[in-house]
This record gives structure tokens, C-alpha cells and sequence, in this order.
């Protein structure tokens, strides 16, 4: 699938479908630098058998080695769930810009929900986060994708 034309959540919410199809839950990560794709991944712990595969951490390490750094301070993440604690760590630790995430995550995000690792006097990075872009087409591929694996 060709998502040079979409925008960045479009981009991360088509990963997330292509996660879908792949036996993945649908999460897709994108990370921008102005307007260049550095990283465009989806979800693939089943796929590399690595329970550390998100999509968040996986597009960082591809971003990271586009840039040849260990920093993202210039660059903005777009992805289809709130970052879990884990993501949202590796975000403090790259110091990305900026957050665009479609759809809360009550049970295990940990940016609006949960820890709000971001809101920790111990974070030492706090991005600006912006929510609800793209989320009604995210919960419902999250909700469809979770009732089909209990149907199964």
C-alpha cells in the first residue's frame, strides 16, 4: 500500500490496519521531522516474537538510525494508541517534540491514563501531547480487532 499522499495519522492509522492483517493488534507509529517520513512502523511482537516490538519503540529505533543520533528533539511521533509506559519512556529518553495519538488507552497508556509518566517530577522530558486525532477510526479497529481474537 502506497501512503506517501496521507497524512501522518492516516499513515500510522493504515500500518495499524496492516498490523490487523498480519494477526497483530492494530497499532501503527509514525515519526515526522518536518515533513519527512524518518519511520513508519505497525506492530510486530507476534511477527519477531519480541514483547518490546510496538510500534512506537520500533519506528524510534528506525528514526534514531535515519538520524544517526540518539535524539528526536526536532521530530514529532503520530501513533493509533496512547504509548504504554514502556513507549513513553523511550519517548522521554529521545526527547521527541511532540505526541499526536489517536485513541486513550484506560488500561494500559501511560500518558493521559495510568502513571502519566510524563506529569512525574522523575520525568526529565515532558513533549507536547496532543489527543484524539484519528480516534473514533482507531478504537473501532482496536474494539473489532479484540472482539474477533475472543471469538476465536
Amino acid at each position: 500500500m502506497s501512503h506517501s499522499k496521507l497524512t501522518p495519522m492516516s499513515h500510522a492509522l493504515a500500518l495499524a490496519q496492516e498490523a490487523v492483517a498480519a494477526g497483530e493488534a492494530p497499532v501503527g507509529a509514525v515519526i515526522m521531522e518536518g515533513q519527512v517520513v524518518l519511520a513508519a512502523e505497525r506492530n510486530r511482537m507476534r511477527a519477531l516474537n519480541d514483547p518490546t516490538a510496538h510500534a512506537e519503540l520500533l519506528a524510534i529505533r528506525a528514526a534514531l538510525a535515519r538520524r544517526d543520533t540518539g535524539r528526536l528533539d526536532s521530530c514529532d511521533l503520530y501513533v493509533t494508541l496512547e504509548p504504554c509506559a514502556m513507549c513513553a519512556g523511550a519517548i522521554a529518553h529521545t526527547r521527541l517534540r511532540r505526541i499526536y495519538f489517536a485513541a486513550e488507552d484506560t488500561k494500559s497508556g501511560a500518558v493521559e491514563n495510568g502513571v502519566r509518566l510524563f506529569d512525574q517530577l522523575t520525568c526529565h522530558h515532558k513533549p507536547e501531547v496532543i489527543g484524539g486525532i484519528g480516534a473514533e477510526r482507531a478504537e473501532a479497529m482496536l474494539k473489532d480487532f479484540f472482539r474477533d481474537l475472543r471469538r476465536d
